[in-house]
Formats: C-alpha cells, sequence, structure tokens
C-alpha cells in the first residue's frame, strides 16, 4: 500500500467515527439514546437497515462466491421482497401501537416475563456470536493478505466501533450507516468499472457474460427440487422468506432501525425501500465476482488466493511437489486464455464451450490437490480460499489511491453492521434483562447510562470472540447459520403471539426450549441445508406449542 492509500483510508475512517460521535453527543433519555428520538425518516431507515445487513462478510465473501460456485447465490435472497411486504402489514403496527424499545417487549404484554427473556436470551447469544464474526471477517483478511497482526486489527475495528456507538446510541448508528453506504456504493461501482476495462480490448461487457456462462457462471436459477442444493429457486422464495421474516421482524439490530422511524409510514416505506433495493445490490455485488473470474481468465492467478497458505507449503517439505502444481497451473491457465479468447471471438462455437468446461475440471482438480498438500504442510492454515479473491484482485490491480477507498469500504461495512449489533445487543440486555427485572426504580438517565456500558461490554466481548474465532467453509454462510439455527424459533414465538390466541405461556416456553434443542442437533446432524432450519424451527415451535396447549397444559 502506497501513501495515498494510507491517508484515504485512516482519513475515511476518522471522519465517519467522529462524525458520528460529534452529530449525536449528549442522549438526554432512554428514547434518545435506543431510539433515536423517533425521528429517522423513510431513505435513512432504509438504508440504516440494508448497512446493517450488508457487513465486510458481503464485500469480501460475495464476490468470492460467486467467483467459485456463480450468481446462484443471490436465489437466497429472493424471500427477502416478501418478508418486507408481511413485515410492514403485521409487525410493525403492532410495535408502533405498543410503542416498544425491543421486539421481545411485545412478548411480555401477549405471555409473559420468562418467555419475553427467552427470546431476548436466543437473540443474544446469535447475535453476539455474530457481531464478532463480523470484526473478524474483514481482519483475519486483511491481516493474511497485508502482514499486519491480527489480534491488533480485531482490537482497531472493534475500539472505532465502540467509540461513535456509545457516544451516540442509534441516531449514531443511523447517522454514520449513511457516510459508509455512500462509500460502499462507491467504491464497488469504481471496482466494477476498472474490472471490465482491464479485460482484453476485444473483450466486451457482453461477451464478459458469455464467457462466464460458458463457465457456468450465469446460472441464476435452479428450480430443482433437490434437497441437497443449498440454493434454489424454492430454497431462496421459502426458506429465506422466513429467514428475512426472522432476521428483520424480531432481530433487534434490524428491529432497531426502524423503530427509530418517525411515523408507521417511515418505517414502512424504509423497509419496502430495502426489499426493492437488496436483491439488485446483492445481484450486482455477485456480478462485480464473477467479472472478477472473467478477469482471471486473461490473467494470471495464484493457485490459491490465501496468501498464508502459500507461504506455509512453500517453507515447508512439501515445496517442490506445490511447485510442481503451480507449473500445471500456468499451462492450464494459457490454454485457458487461448480458449476464452477465442470464444470471445466465436461465440457460436459449442466445442469450445466444452473444452473451456474441460479446463475448468483441470484447474479445479488442480487446486483441490494444491489444498491437500497445504492442508499436509500446516493443517492450521486455512485452505479454502474464497473470502480472500476479491482482496487479492484489490490489492494486486487497482491503481493508488483506489486501494485505500476499496479497504475504506471493507472496514466501514464491518463497522456499520457490527455498530447495529452492538446498539441491539446493548437494548435488549439493558431493556429486555436489566431494567425488567430490577425491583428498584432509576431514573432515565440512568437507564441510558447502563446501556452505554452495556454497549462496551458487548463491544469487549465481540473483540474477544473476533479473536478466538476461526474460518469456515465462507463467512457469509456462517452468519447465515448461526441465524438459522435460532431465527426460526423466535419466528414461530412471535407468529404464534400474533395469530395464535389461544395458545398460553407455558406451553410457548417449553415449546421454545424443545424446539431450540432439536434445532441444533438437526443442523449438528446436517438433517437439511441451513436454509430450511428456519422453516423448521418456525414450525416446530408452532406445532409442540399447539400440542402442549390442547392436551397437557389445557388439561392441567
Amino acid at each position: 500500500m502506497q501513501q495515498l492509500d494510507w491517508i484515504i483510508l485512516i482519513g475515511t475512517l476518522l471522519f465517519i467515527v467522529s462524525y458520528g460521535a460529534y452529530k449525536t453527543k449528549g442522549s438526554k433519555n432512554v428514547t434518545d439514546y435506543i431510539k433515536g428520538g423517533s425521528e429517522a425518516k423513510w431513505w435513512t431507515i432504509g438504508l440504516s437497515v440494508m448497512a446493517t445487513q450488508a457487513s465486510a462478510i458481503t464485500f469480501l465473501s460475495t464476490p468470492g462466491q460467486a467467483f467459485h460456485s456463480g450468481m446462484g447465490f443471490v436465489q437466497f435472497y429472493f424471500g427477502l421482497p416478501i418478508a418486507m411486504v408481511i413485515i410492514c402489514l403485521v409487525f410493525i403496527p403492532i410495535y408502533h401501537k405498543l410503542k416498544v424499545f425491543t421486539a421481545y417487549e411485545y412478548l411480555e404484554t401477549r405471555f409473559d416475563l420468562k418467555t419475553r427473556s427467552l427470546a431476548a436470551i436466543l437473540f443474544l447469544i446469535q447475535r453476539g456470536l455474530a457481531a464478532g464474526i463480523t470484526i473478524f471477517a474483514p481482519a483475519i483478511i486483511l491481516s493474511a493478505v497485508l502482514g499486519w497482526n491480527l489480534t491488533t486489527l480485531n482490537i482497531i475495528i472493534g475500539v472505532l466501533v465502540i467509540i461513535y456507538t456509545v457516544t451516540g446510541g442509534t441516531k449514531a448508528v443511523s447517522v454514520t450507516q449513511k457516510q459508509q453506504m455512500a462509500v460502499i456504493f462507491g467504491g464497488m461501482f469504481v471496482a466494477f468499472y476498472l474490472i471490465v476495462s482491464y479485460l482484453p480490448a476485444d473483450i466486451s461487457f457482453s461477451k464478459a457474460l458469455k464467457i462466464a456462462g460458458a463457465s457456468g457462471k450465469m446460472n441464476v436459477l435452479d428450480f430443482s427440487f433437490n434437497f441437497e442444493n443449498r440454493y434454489t429457486f424454492w430454497s431462496g422464495i421459502i426458506g429465506g422468506t422466513f429467514l428475512a421474516l426472522s432476521y428483520f421482524g424480531t432481530d433487534q439490530s434490524q428491529v432497531q432501525r426502524y423503530l427509530s422511524g418517525k411515523s408507521v409510514k417511515e418505517m414502512q416505506m424504509g423497509l419496502v425501500f430495502n426489499g426493492l433495493l437488496k436483491v439488485p445490490m446483492q445481484f450486482f455485488i455477485l456480478l462485480v465476482g464473477v467479472m472478477v473470474f472473467v478477469f482471471y481468465q486473461f490473467n494470471a492467478s495464484p493457485l490459491n488466493f490465501n496468501p498464508a497458505a502459500n507461504e506455509a507449503v512453500q517453507n515447508s517439505v512439501y515445496a517442490e511437489e506445490y511447485k510442481q502444481l503451480e507449473i500445471k497451473h500456468l499451462e492450464i491457465e494459457e490454454l485457458k486464455y487461448k480458449t476464452n479468447l477465442n470464444y470471445g471471438s466465436n461465440l457460436d462455437n459449442e466445442e469450445l464451450v466444452a473444452d473451456i468446461q474441460k479446463l475448468n475440471v483441470l484447474e479445479n482438480e488442480n487446486r483441490t490437490k494444491a489444498k491437500e498438500i497445504i492442508k499436509k504442510a500446516d493443517d492450521s492454515v486455512e485452505t479454502n480460499d474464497k473470502d480472500y479473491v476479491f482482496i487479492h484482485f484489490i490489492l494486486n490491480n487497482l491503481p493508488r489511491g483506489l486501494i485505500g477507498l476499496l479497504l475504506a469500504v471493507i472496514l466501514s461495512a464491518a463497522m456499520s453492521s457490527t455498530a447495529s449489533e452492538l446498539n441491539a445487543l446493548a437494548s435488549t440486555t439493558a431493556m429486555d434483562l436489566y431494567k425488567r427485572n430490577i425491583t428498584v426504580d432509576k431514573t432515565d438517565q440512568h437507564f441510558v447510562k447502563a446501556s452505554k456500558w452495556f454497549t462496551l461490554g458487548w463491544g469487549l466481548i465481540a473483540i474477544l470472540v473476533a479473536c478466538f474465532a476461526n474460518l469456515f467453509d465462507n463467512l457469509i454462510q456462517l452468519v447465515n447459520i448461526i441465524g438459522s439455527i435460532f431465527y426460526g424459533n423466535v419466528l414461530g414465538i412471535f407468529l404464534i403471539a400474533f395469530f395464535i390466541k389461544f395458545v398460553k405461556s407455558n406451553a410457548v416456553f417449553l415449546a421454545a426450549v424443545i424446539t431450540q434443542a432439536i434445532v441444533i442437533v438437526g443442523w449438528y446432524l446436517d438433517w437439511m441445508p441451513y436454509l430450511w432450519l428456519n422453516l423448521f424451527g418456525c414450525a416446530l415451535v408452532m406445532g409442540i406449542a399447539i400440542v402442549l396447549q390442547m392436551f397437557f397444559v389445557s388439561k392441567k
């Protein structure tokens, strides 16, 4: 990195932190601190909701996901617009009418304190883990690529977020997220433009799409009913709807974003805005990854994108064996360059498509052998390199200044989502557990201070989780897997509260405890793709609660 990159990176981050702290200092009461004074406009809500979900993982993992697997991941988001409509019609009017600070506050009015506390605790567990991962994701990748100390990076990101989140609460999160989304969108559009401009002169954007399609990267829709396929149209529409309902309707990190709205209409318009923009945004980010794939059809790529993996094997007894694979990799790349270039000039040639697909198979086999050697050289090194693809492209191909901008994009995204999570974790702890369970009356200012201390505490816990975390198959999947384990159960509790009036508190509480145990076992034993866990958990808790109410609790 050059001096200009450092100036842009540090300047962007310091501006966001300083601006957020300055604009929102001195919250007078709990409503100001937790609900931002209920003053937010619809566009602020929409951008804040989007920024909360669009963590650094989105901008690191999603392009890498598309590089390896193509555009099919976009199906994951197909249920989101459906969920937005349901939340606008059902959830928001109830939350607004009751003037709740948290989603779980409603559960006490419908059931009792123990059900409210259980739902709050389930949220705190999964979101506390996720907050650590949103810090860890950019830190481990930047650490590996730039050579920075991982623990130091975790602490820097965590501390920057804690500063303005503790200072200004919900309003600070919303204010800074507008700047962060501007940096994010600007950076991604610049990256996309440069990737396309770096392609050979006679390879236009439309030809690039054809080349990607020849390698199977443009297969957006999968209508198969194969339960083993993780991402299909049906898992996205059904499982994705339930995941989005759970996340946006019952997860306090999202609920708190729209509870800050000025009115029901502002909240609803904010969510509709998010629903309309989110799928195209994810499609675009995946398309960036596909264009990176096309770029590497005409430019040299490493055998493994994780620099730590390459370094580990080159300093081992397997270095010569690995070098032979690298030589073979270069030979395959030369053949791919010529074949793809020919295909770009002759797009109707099916023989060239078959040749491209054969070369892809050879390349994947070679990369798999490389991973096996890396694992033998050092089994503690991460061989899965999906999350390193985009950052490798940024650091090795973008001009000075733009590297700093794209790194600012990644860190801004990490800060925006982590800030929302810490803010929501603190609010839930303060309002659902602390305030509700203490017997002595306290002033409003006391709970503002308590919320600030809880924000600091959860920030430190998130940093600790980040310091002890490990890479998973793909970071964006890991966050969604954690959510899927808990979200379905919590959503089921809320749906019972809204629609099944004869079911009472004891039946729901017991059903939720049983369901959570079963879902965890089901995930561990891999009963189904994780997206279906949301539907499974939701249906299970509702079914068990109805049975308990009808046959056991009622009789008793």
